[in-house]
This record gives C-alpha cells, sequence and structure tokens, in this order.
C-alpha cells in the first residue's frame, strides 16, 4: 500500500509563506533544504505526518500562472466559526462561511482562504467524514 506524504506547490517568497502557513494552520518548518538555484522547505504539525512543501526557485521574480484548474488544499478544525473570525482579525480575508449540502443533508461547512501566491485553501469543520 502507498502512503501519500506530501504535496508540492511553487511559492515566490519563502519567508512570507512560512509565516502564513504558520500563523493560518500552525505549520512549522519540518525540514528545508537548500540547492544552488532552488530551496525546498517542508512544513507539517503535530496533527498528522502529511507536510506540505514549498518550492522556492531562486531564479523567480514573477508569480507563478496557477491556470484555469481549480484545485485546494484542506484543513479540517474543531471550530470553523472561531477559525474564520481569527483569519479575519489577522486579516487573511477569508471569504464566506458556506452550508454544503446535498439536498437537506449537510455534507460539510466550510470557508475558503487565499494564500499569498494565490492558492486556494479550504478550512473545513470537524464533523462527519472530516473527524
Amino acid at each position: 500500500m502507498a502512503k501519500f506524504v506530501h504535496s508540492m506547490i511553487r511559492v515566490l517568497e519563502e519567508a512570507r509563506s512560512v509565516d502564513f502557513y504558520g500563523r493560518a494552520f500552525g505549520l512549522k518548518v519540518a525540514d528545508r533544504l537548500d540547492f544552488e538555484t532552488f530551496t525546498l522547505v517542508y512544513l507539517s504539525n503535530a496533527e498528522n505526518t502529511f507536510e506540505l512543501e514549498l518550492t522556492v526557485n531562486k531564479d523567480r521574480s514573477e508569480p507563478y500562472d496557477l491556470g484555469n484548474g481549480y484545485g485546494h488544499a484542506a484543513f479540517v478544525v474543531d471550530d470553523l466559526e472561531a477559525e474564520h473570525s481569527r483569519f479575519v482579525e489577522a486579516g487573511f480575508a477569508p471569504r464566506k462561511l458556506v452550508d454544503f449540502k446535498n439536498g437537506d443533508e449537510l455534507v460539510a461547512r466550510f470557508f475558503f482562504v487565499q494564500d499569498p501566491d494565490g492558492y486556494q485553501i479550504e478550512v473545513i469543520q470537524k464533523q462527519g467524514r472530516y473527524l
């Protein structure tokens, strides 16, 4: 069986991204590998072993084109409304809270926030299949 260990995104400014993911989701640098033309920064927290890999290409000065495909990462939290308020206070500009339903059944409660490089992140209330 395969184990899913990390997902990678390309970022322009290492410090800005490390700060955002630390303040927003409690991710801390687990490892940092510096190469001649790029740096890999692995972020994680005590909640799991899955890591977010930030790739910083040293010769890059323009934002990356994220394209028109809709993809996102997701984090589960204990108190969605409290996190939404915390994100507002931190200046992260989260979008509105959403009750996602299938008919009358609540599938999930969530909001989205954008990281400094434009990646979309879903923040989900811990419940149902998101325990």
